[in-house]
């Protein structure tokens, strides 16, 4: 062990004289782990929200989208063999999307109607700790009322604005996109609720609308023609490249987009609310930075005669400095270190016991608070941490390097 680190261990000790300095010491290494602990926490939040937002985007929307400049996709069968072929396409699927009316017995909302393939999965919507409910939309066709209506799926907000639930009569209203009807007042569809289905994401469950997709093709007169297909990927995170492999081999008038670029504004937001959080955090980091050097300082004046003893003796500056470097850092290290168990424990209870609620017409979703530490932002807080205690350091150590051993002696 060199003299310097043996000279700074004796420093942390805690002598009566010095007990207003010591006490400092320690409220001074608090908030550095209060400081560290909230940073972790709020991070974690922060990048729980952001990956559950995404999953629940995904279940509903597709990895990549393809659509016509202009209307309706015609001949997309033949379109369905072409992305199939593409490397890295996993699924793809036709569907149908307008906005329309839907009305029951006790009321009335506007809704989305998507039209599925009878055999296309609706992705990821039913799960185990929602409703759970078969994932193929020819079971509800088969399950249509007794005057053979047939059956829509709804989401759980959706049928709670409605006051319906399955079994119950729904009149859907939308509007004629082509045909001889295209234009003219649209025709009021009776269906027969043969389901519902919840996301977690609000806008979702209160506004989506499932049926089949010749059913969709029938109302809105579109005939054998769909909105465009949707592409699922074997990476999620590949989605663009792949976009740009449809774009290039379908080309004008066709027209595709990765989930990416249709979300680009809300995880923009998201990662910019992320780090000004970080910064105005770090706040209180540097806030107890600010104790630790004030801790030296007093240090410094407490310890001038042993500064002027260590110089006489041939300690050179360099070495006065790395004493007082080094206690500064062990504060900050033991706070960081603290502040880091701290902030996974509170993590661990958060994501466990799952106490906190978040309100679906507030946030985007209903779920408790998520939780996901990454190990990139802990790195990044550590790291802070303990470059602005280095920092906090080295004013202090530098006037003590510069005590004279002749005039400490006289004065000290």
């Amino acid at each position: 062990m060199s003299f310097e680190r043996f000279i700074g261990r004796r420093y942390l000790r805690i002598r009566q004289r010095e007990a207003f300095i010591s006490m400092i010491t320690v409220l001074s290494g608090a908030g550095i782990a209060v400081g560290v602990m909230t940073l972790i926490v709020v991070l974690a939040v922060m990048a729980g929200f952001e990956a559950d937002l995404k999953s629940r985007i995904l279940t509903v929307e597709p990895h990549v989208l393809v659509m016509h400049h202009g209307g309706p996709l015609t001949g997309y069968r033949a379109l369905e063999q072409k992305l199939a072929a593409i490397d890295g396409v996993a699924s793809v699927t036709p569907f149908m999307y307008a906005q329309t009316m839907m009305r029951s017995a006790a009321g009335m909302s506007g809704a989305v109607l998507r039209g599925m393939a009878p055999d296309s999965p609706i992705h990821g919507l039913f799960t185990a700790d929602r409703i759970p409910l078969p994932l193929k939309l020819d079971h509800y066709r088969r399950q249509a009322g007794e005057d053979g209506a047939p059956g829509i799926i709804l989401g759980r907000l959706l049928a709670e604005n409605l006051k319906v639930a399955a079994g119950d009569a729904v009149f859907l209203v939308a509007p004629r996109v082509s045909g001889a009807a295209a234009g003219q007042v649209p025709v009021m569809n009776r269906y027969v609720v043969a389901g519902l289905f919840e996301s977690g994401m609000h806008e979702y469950d209160s506004h989506l609308a499932y049926v089949g997709l010749a059913e969709a093709q029938g109302v809105l007169g579109i005939g054998d023609a769909v909105t465009g297909l949707e592409v699922r990927v074997d990476d999620i995170y590949q989605a663009a490249e792949v976009a740009a492999r449809v774009n290039q081999l379908l080309g004008f008038p066709h027209w595709a987009r990765d989930w990416m670029q249709m979300n680009h504004n809300l995880f923009a937001m998201l990662k910019l609310q992320k780090t000004v959080m970080f910064i105005i955090l770090i706040l209180i980091v540097l806030v107890a930075a600010f104790n630790i050097s004030s801790t030296l300082i007093m240090m410094v004046m407490e310890k001038t005669r042993d500064v002027a003893i260590l110089k006489t003796m041939g300690a050179t500056n360099r070495s006065i400095r790395k004493i007082f470097v080094f206690k500064g850092m062990v504060i900050g290290a033991a706070g960081t270190l603290i502040g880091c168990l701290l902030g996974f424990l509170l993590c661990l209870l958060l994501k466990r016991y799952r106490f906190i609620e978040l309100p679906g017409d507030v946030y985007f979703f209903t779920t408790t608070l998520p939780v996901r530490v990454e190990a990139l932002d802990v790195l990044a807080v550590t790291a802070a941490s303990l470059l602005i205690c280095f920092l906090s350091t080295l004013y202090p150590a530098r006037q003590a390097a510069r005590l004279q051993p002749v005039e400490a002696l006289r004065y000290g």
